[in-house]
């Protein structure tokens, strides 16, 4: 039973546990960052947000096989020595129960150069960032299947983390053919 002149140790107690509870959000880089990791040769980035069309939209799903939450993609044009050099992409997919903040490169022909992590909000997981894992995207293209378990390797323990970006990295591709190429379905 709680005194009445101890009132106060309960919430102090919820409090104290709501404040001390660890946070699990990690920015690894920034947008910038990102950019020079992937594009490290490349002396400018021209904003190029894609708005998908409501046909572009469903043909983008339809291909990746997941939904595409907005109408609007955040791109950039990479350019390097006044010539197109490819794009840089910024997406975010759910991990278990966070959003993943990623960022893909896409050569001039629409193959993927690299994957970077940006920020990370889950609790488990994290092990996506490992650079072996990411490598497995190198050379993906549009028409690839890009199927976690087969093309891309699971890593036990981030399981969901692992099928989400697969699924993004699928979804950019499709989103780059699709409303920045102009080509329709493989």
């Amino acid at each position: 039973m709680i005194n009445d002149d101890h009132w106060w140790a309960v919430p102090a107690i919820v409090v104290t546990a709501a404040i001390s509870a660890p946070a699990y959000a990690t920015q690894y880089l920034t947008l910038e960052q990102a950019q020079q990791v992937l594009f490290p040769e490349a002396d400018a980035f021209i904003a190029s947000p894609v708005t998908l069309t409501p046909e572009q939209q469903d043909a983008v799903e339809e291909y990746a096989g997941v939904g595409q939450r907005a109408t609007r993609q955040p791109v950039w044009r990479v350019q390097h020595a006044g010539r197109d050099a490819g794009w840089f992409v910024l997406d975010e997919v759910y991990g278990k129960h966070e959003f993943i903040t990623y960022a893909v490169g896409l050569d001039a022909d629409g193959q993927v150069t690299g994957i970077e992590i940006l920020d990370y909000r889950e609790t488990h997981g994290g092990e996506v960032r490992n650079a072996k894992w990411r490598a497995q995207f190198h050379g993906a293209e549009y028409g690839d299947a890009l199927k976690l378990g087969r093309e891309i390797e699971n890593i036990s323990g981030a399981t969901l983390s692992c099928k989400h970006i697969t699924e993004g990295v699928r979804r950019v591709l499709a989103l780059h053919a699709i409303a920045i190429e102009g080509r329709t379905l493989p």
